[in-house]
């Protein structure tokens, strides 16, 4: 009886030893990517969260400057954001924080900079629409309404678009285009809340242009 176990045992070990010479590389290599690939992905989401706590830190850092008003200093940290973190949401939210500080510090060539990287850089299509409406404000404050107006044409998120419509009303209205900005402060108009802050002061502005409407009616 040992002997025919024995002589048993020989022979799964010998079939064993066959679908190894077989298959034993092809099994190695599946393994190999199978773990390999787990490796790369905790590796992948480890470097994530490391750039992001980085770039969070540099964001802090950009915020501090802005509450100082240290333009010069807004400046530096955000160009280091950007060289080492300038696809992040927070380089695109450092950028538009550092933009509208210094729109209201007067550097418009620097905050047309600044918020032209956050077209350029990042993938969020709501960042880029604030991007564009303080990018308008900076080229028509600039005295360039024509600049100001190609920047407001490109398609945003449907909740942008009221904000969008209204900002291309105040630049056709200093070209001195009535008309064309009344249509887009009525196109405003209907898309925005009753209820809306903003709703009430596009219709002070349609008013001046002798469009009466009920700021809290429904559209």
């Amino acid at each position: 009886m040992a002997k025919h176990l024995d002589l048993e045992e020989q022979e799964q070990l010998d079939q064993l030893k066959h679908f190894w010479a077989k298959y034993g590389n092809l099994i190695s290599w599946a393994l190999i990517v199978v773990f390999g690939s787990f490796a790369a992905y905790n590796g992948w989401n480890w470097w994530q969260r490391n750039q992001s706590a980085k770039a969070a830190v540099l964001y802090e850092e950009v915020d501090r400057a802005v509450q100082s008003k240290d333009l010069d200093r807004v400046g530096r940290v955000l160009s280091d954001m950007r060289a080492d973190f300038g696809g992040t949401t927070f380089a695109a939210q450092a950028s538009l924080l550092a933009g509208k500080a210094q729109f209201e510090g007067g550097q418009l060539d620097q905050a047309r900079e600044t918020l032209q990287a956050v077209l350029n850089d990042s993938k969020d299509e709501g960042l880029q629409a604030v991007a564009r409406l303080r990018l308008a404000s900076v080229e028509l404050q600039a005295g360039k309404p024509d600049a100001a107006l190609q920047v407001l044409q490109a398609k945003a998120p449907a909740a942008f678009e009221p904000l969008l419509a209204d900002r291309r009303g105040d630049v056709l209205l200093a070209q001195g285009k009535a008309d064309e900005a009344k249509a887009q402060y009525e196109a405003a108009w209907k898309a925005l809340d009753a209820g809306n802050e903003l709703r009430r002061l596009v219709a002070v502005k349609l008013a001046s242009l002798g469009v009466a409407v009920d700021a809290g009616a429904k559209p």
